[in-house]
């Protein structure tokens, strides 16, 4: 395929978006920055993001949703671009909703992972820009996280998992707090300040965070406040 220009202007306008559209469409996961981890306690689990949502370097919001709740004891997180987000939530809930319906109980979380990595490589050659984080709570009250690449390439951890723009820094943090059998009130601790950490040194997530954690009993959801800048 050749392109032709009628002038040097035409050509250069040309170049010139070229440059400009280029760079980002290889960096599609990092449009919106993000940041997700999910923690495992002992007979419970911790889950939270960062609120910013930009385009780029631009904020458009402070207070994004990107932690949904499947049932009292599963959330997902969707870390990348925000409308496949979206739309991969919906998609995930009327699935479950079928299931419900069909079965007569929730799904377990290794079910759920499953139906969520399906749902992602049925996309494969046109996918969801998405790194689902899943957390969830089993039969027996084990916890269970997990997450996967945007065709649904599955990672099980027994510790921690992580996701988005700072999931770089988040390994690192998560490395140096995190321990086995820790109880809610520590778990909050140590995923609040992991997540801080590492979003001060990712200029694409921040404004705070969203920490959810889930006990056989009880869900407890905080809000953070860190650097708004």
């Amino acid at each position: 395929m050749s392109i032709t220009f009628s002038n040097n202007i035409e050509a250069l306008i040309f170049i010139s978006l070229f440059l400009t559209i280029v760079p980002w469409a290889e960096k599609i996961f990092e449009y919106n920055g993000s940041a997700i981890v999910a923690m495992v306690g002992k007979n419970c689990f911790a889950i939270a993001s960062d609120r910013r949502l930009g385009v780029q370097l631009q904020t458009v919001a402070t207070d994004f949703q990107r932690i949904y709740k499947i049932h009292d004891k599963l959330y997902i997180g969707l870390a990348g671009l925000a409308t496949d987000a979206q739309t991969l939530h919906q998609r995930l809930v009327f699935r479950h909703n079928l299931y419900q319906l069909r079965e007569e109980r929730n799904m377990k979380p290794e079910t759920f992972a499953s139906l969520v990595s399906a749902v992602l490589y049925e996309k494969r050659f046109g996918p969801y820009f998405c790194q689902p984080v899943i957390a969830g709570l089993g039969e027996k009250d084990e916890p269970f996280i997990c997450t996967m690449d945007s065709i649904g390439a599955k990672e099980l951890a027994k510790d921690f998992v992580v996701g988005g723009t700072a999931s770089e820094s988040l390994y690192g943090a998560c490395e140096s707090m995190y321990k086995p059998n820790m109880e809610p009130e520590e778990l909050f601790e140590t995923i609040s300040q992991a997540l801080l950490a590492s979003v001060d040194r990712d200029c694409l997530s921040g404004w705070g965070g969203h920490v959810i954690v889930v006990t056989p009993t009880e869900v407890t959801e905080r809000k953070l406040k860190g650097r708004m800048d």
